[in-house]
């Protein structure tokens, strides 16, 4: 499979049976807007990259059909990362150094941050979408997020644990790689400042199978919810032997546990998991209801992972809208100038997520949306400011 990257790429119009994407005759400027999107659409986390690719790619088609960027066409180049940060650095040459892309997104924190250091140097603007270490703003001048940090929903969750739910002693299971360590201690430290006490802190390998003895410790601290932060790969396996050894405290966990399998793999053991959300639900965007209709129309089956979905759903939009305030200035779409697009700009209207603020820090601060497994199906809990 890794020696068949550099093979490995999908233009929309064949990831979605598109037509071949032609420039308006007669515009100023024929050539299409160009970006890249590197997510694994292979791999153990395919389940959500190849739905996140297909979010995109729909805006991508809706954007066209309303006319485009002043008349071109956006154009969307995909690579497959398979969520391995050394094809993500691949993917970066690739962009920069093949397709030469002047904007580039890429999700899951560990390629994005193997990815940065190419984005800098070549001065390309790099945006990242559905990763959340807070890391990430800090990785160079031209690396943003479109997604807040951990930081935001994390510390909500935590929170929402101690003085809502009441919880006083809480467990924190996490995958020991980027994607589990920040994010766990930015739990753990929020629930110790809320008041509680965390009586485990237990990491995994990302290859584990066996969770058997952590557990046996978590049951010996005996906690009052148990907080699992990992990849949806793995997160099922961790709670269903929970369940086993007879932990029936309530789980919390981030996004990546909003997924319908999820819930089916687990049954009755799934009740009462809360999850966080940094989208909008139905009851909160009039415009959600009718995407997930025309998805399920579409591609014949629920979202894996709504959040991330509706995230990359509104991304092609903030690119265009980039693309836009360069083509105003009569500037050329270099990296550079779409990073000046971005900073200026500020502020995006998007269709699914709503308002997005980009601040100074590289960050983006939104609501956090609370929903739970009720009767085997996730429904709306709280939202937090």
């Amino acid at each position: 499979m890794r020696q068949e990257f550099g093979h490995r790429r999908m233009r929309l119009a064949l990831a979605l049976g598109a037509s071949v994407l032609f420039a308006v005759p007669g515009h100023a400027d024929e050539t299409p807007a160009r970006f890249g999107l590197a997510l694994p659409m292979s791999g153990s986390q395919a389940l959500y990259g190849t739905d996140q690719v297909k979010a995109a790619a729909l805006a991508v088609e809706d954007i066209n059909k309303a006319g485009g960027i002043n008349g071109r066409k956006l154009e969307m180049v995909t690579l497959d990362t398979q969520a391995e940060p050394q094809l993500g650095i691949n993917a970066a040459n690739r962009f920069v150094s093949v397709d030469k892309v002047p904007v580039f997104a890429v999700g899951w924190s560990a390629v994005v941050k193997a990815m940065a250091p190419t984005a800098n140097r070549a001065s390309v603007l790099q945006l990242s979408v559905g990763a959340n270490s807070p890391q990430i703003a800090k990785l160079g001048d031209y690396v943003y997020t479109t997604f807040p940090l951990a930081t935001v929903n994390l510390t909500a969750l935590a929170k929402y644990s101690y003085e809502t739910l009441g919880k006083r002693r809480a467990a924190v299971l996490y995958i020991n790689n980027e994607t589990g360590s920040e994010s766990a201690k930015i739990y753990k430290d929020a629930f110790e400042k809320a008041g509680g006490e965390v009586v485990a802190y237990e990491a995994y390998d990302p290859k584990a199978t066996d969770f058997t003895g952590m557990l046996l410790r978590v049951r010996a601290a005996n906690p009052d919810i148990v907080h699992v932060h990992g990849l949806v790969a793995d997160m099922p396996v961790v709670i269903a032997q929970m369940r086993q050894l007879g932990l029936q405290q309530r789980v919390t966990s981030y996004s990546a546990a909003q997924n319908p399998k999820l819930v089916q793999q687990l049954g009755k053991g799934a009740e009462g998991l809360i999850v966080t959300s940094l989208a909008p639900g139905a009851s909160d965007n009039p415009n959600i209801a009718p995407f997930v209709e025309r998805w399920t129309k579409e591609l014949g089956h629920a979202q894996n992972g709504m959040e991330s979905v509706e995230y990359l759903y509104d991304l092609p939009y903030i690119v265009a809208e980039l693309y836009r305030w360069v083509d105003k200035q009569k500037l050329p779409a270099t990296g550079e100038n779409l990073r000046r697009a971005l900073i200026e700009i500020k502020n995006f209207n998007l269709p699914l997520t709503g308002r997005l603020t980009v601040l100074d820090d590289h960050t983006v601060d939104k609501p956090v949306y609370l929903f739970t497994v009720k009767d085997g199906e996730f429904v709306p809990l709280a939202k937090l400011n």
